[in-house]
């Protein structure tokens, strides 16, 4: 009797202490929602616990985000990548031979983008930052309010208004930039030349160079999402098939026996597409059998050590109760 005493009372205190020690570490991490992005010939996967993958060119460092915690968004630029961190500041990785990695002082950021050399924070209040490369003008988006999404490029930046409208930034004579006359529109992506918007209705309307049909969009609906690449623009249906037009030489547009997406990226020549389950496929230039592996779902659970503790705690008492009962009247 003595010796199962002792063991009930090892057992209520081991409860006792993880019903309180344990959440300080199993319950640190937050489920986020996995995405990918892609660069310009690197891709980058958010896991559901907010750890971050990246495989494929890594000359400057673009992949080294291997210790990355605690990110909620990524984005990818040519050769850097841009992680957004729960607390609203921002981590790079890769070149910053233009500054486009100097965002040490930024906070409230809500959304990040990455365009060739530049990157580009969206704040709480509806404002945008930008740092890197500016000699398009890409980088002028000090006076922009209300924005609730931004893409960007090589040549621009864009930014999505509250009210549907669009405002883009380079300057340049470009038709990518004749965006002025959009309505209704809930997405924005950044092509190489060219600027693609998701209207509410779930068409699609694009400016800009059209050289390899890369705009030839008019014919698609029930369209949730688009990302537009260096000379191609992806579509998600709601289905969960994809679209996909313009330049495909390296095969980035065979896309069309693609099931359950959620989500696509494009490249410069290369798309992405993440599937229900977190799997991910992917078309086009030199992408690493590595991408096949992943699965951004299969992250370590998250546990309610307080409850499982408590649970542990109310079984051990009602044990030793039950012992010491049919010990008294045994």
């Amino acid at each position: 009797m003595k010796n199962r005493q002792i063991l009930l009372s090892a057992l209520f205190s081991i409860a006792l202490v993880s019903s309180f020690i344990l959440p300080a570490s199993a319950m640190a991490q937050e489920q986020v929602m996995p995405m990918v992005a892609t660069g310009w010939r690197h891709t980058v996967g958010l896991n559901a616990d907010g750890t971050v993958v990246a495989v494929g060119l890594d000359i400057s460092g673009q992949c080294d985000v291997g210790d990355w915690r605690g990110i909620t968004r990524v984005a990818a630029g040519s050769r850097h990548t841009v992680g957004l961190k729960t607390d609203g500041t921002v981590v790079t990785a890769g070149d910053n031979s233009y500054g486009q990695c100097n965002v040490g002082n930024w906070t409230n950021i809500t959304q990040v983008a990455a365009g060739s050399e530049q990157t580009v924070g969206l704040k709480a209040d509806g404002t945008v930052v930008a740092v890197g490369e500016n000699d398009w003008g890409q980088c002028d988006v000090g006076n922009w309010t209300d924005i609730v999404q931004v893409a960007a490029s090589g040549f621009h930046t864009v930014g999505l208004r509250t009210d549907g409208t669009v405002v883009t930034s380079a300057h340049i004579s470009s038709f990518q930039l004749d965006v002025a006359g959009w309505t209704d529109i809930v997405q924005v992506s950044a092509g190489g030349a060219h600027t693609v918007g998701l209207k509410t209705d779930g068409t699609v309307v694009t400016a800009g160079d059209n050289s390899y049909g890369q705009c030839n969009v008019s014919s698609w609906t029930d369209i949730v999402q688009v990302s537009a690449g260096g000379a191609h623009t992806v579509g998600l249906k709601a289905d969960g098939t994809v679209v996909a037009a313009g330049l495909s030489i390296e095969g980035q547009c065979n896309v069309s026996n693609w099931r359950y997406i959620v989500q696509v990226a494009a490249g410069s020549g290369h798309t992405v597409g993440l599937r229900t389950n977190g799997t991910v496929v992917f078309a086009g230039s030199e992408m690493d059998s590595e991408l096949s592996k992943w699965n951004l779902l299969l992250t370590v659970p998250l546990i309610n050590w307080p409850l499982i503790g408590g649970i542990i705690v109310v079984v051990v008492v009602g044990l030793v109760i039950f012992f010491e009962r049919r010990d008294r009247h045994a």
